[in-house]
C-alpha cells in the first residue's frame, strides 16, 4: 500500500509494517509476522528492488508480532536489526511479563489470531543478533530515522521519525484497530506492560512535524502528531 512517494506499507490493518524508499537505499521500519516476507519480496519487486537495497530494519519494539521476517533479513542478507536497548532481551527471547488481555470481542480476536496463523506467526523467529539503539539517536540509515523513546508498551517502545517521509512510526504506543475488539480509531493498545507510562508517552511525539502518524496495528492515521495524545487519553 503506498502513503506517498517514498512511503510504503506492508501487511493490513491487523499487523502491519512500514517501508521507506530513499535514493540512498531503504529503511524497513518493523517485521510484522514471518510470512509477510513475501508480502516484502512483492513490494520489493514493484519498487524494481531487491533486499540488496535494504540498509537496516528498526524495530519499535521487541515483540513478536514485530519481529517476524527480522532475523531471515539479517541472516540472509546481513541487514543490521536496531532496536532500543531496554526491549533488546525481549526482542533476542521473547521473554516479556504477563499482562491482561482486556476487554476483547469473539469475532476481532478470532481474526486476529488466524490472521496470525496464516501468516506463520504461531512459533516466532527471534533474531539472533541486534543492535542497540537510545532516545535521541540519529541512525546512520537511509532517511536519518530520529529514535524517541516512548515507554510503557514496553521498556524499549520506541517511535521512529523519518521527516523526509513525513510520517511517525509508532508501533504499539497507540492503535487505530484494537485487534481484540475490532474497535477502530485513535486508542490505546493492549498487551501493555504500563498503560500509565504508555499514555504518558505521547507527548513526545506532539512536537513532530509529520502528515502520517503509522500504528503497527490499525489504519494509518492522517494527520498532525499534536492531536494525538488528547485523542488516545479521550478513547482510553
Amino acid at each position: 500500500m503506498q502513503l506517498g512517494p517514498h512511503l510504503r506499507r506492508l501487511g493490513n490493518d491487523i499487523v502491519a509494517s512500514y517501508l521507506v524508499d530513499t535514493d540512498e537505499g531503504i529503511t524497513l521500519i518493523d517485521a510484522g509476522l514471518p510470512g509477510h516476507w513475501h508480502d516484502l519480496m512483492r513490494e520489493l519487486e514493484t519498487l524494481g528492488k531487491s533486499p540488496a537495497d535494504i540498509r537496516g530494519l528498526v524495530l519499535t519494539h521487541g515483540d513478536s508480532d514485530h519481529i517476524g521476517f527480522a532475523e531471515r533479513l539479517r541472516r540472509e542478507h546481513g541487514v543490521p536489526v536496531y532496536v532500543h536497548a531496554a526491549d533488546a532481551h525481549r526482542a533476542l527471547t521473547g521473554e516479556k511479563p504477563k499482562t491482561p488481555m482486556g476487554p476483547m470481542k469473539l469475532g476481532p480476536t478470532l481474526g486476529f489470531f488466524s490472521y496470525a496463523l496464516r501468516k506463520n506467526g504461531v512459533r516466532a523467529i527471534y533474531p539472533s543478533e541486534v543492535v542497540e539503539v537510545h532516545n535521541g539517536d540519529v541512525l546512520d540509515l537511509p532517511g536519518s530515522p530520529v529514535v524517541i523513546g516512548m515507554p510503557g508498551h514496553s521498556p524499549g517502545s520506541i517511535a521512529v521519525h523519518i521527516p523526509s517521509a513525513d510520517a511517525v512510526f509508532v508501533g504499539d504506543a497507540l492503535t487505530t484497530r484494537h485487534v481484540l475488539t475490532g474497535r477502530e480509531g485513535l486508542q490505546p493498545a493492549p498487551f501493555t506492560d504500563d498503560p500509565a507510562a504508555a499514555s504518558r508517552s505521547l507527548d513526545r511525539i506532539a512536537g513532530l512535524r509529520a502528515s502520517w502518524v503509522l500504528p503497527g496495528h490499525g489504519a494509518p492515521w492522517h494527520g498532525s502528531p499534536a492531536d494525538v495524545a488528547a485523542a488516545v487519553r479521550a478513547a482510553g
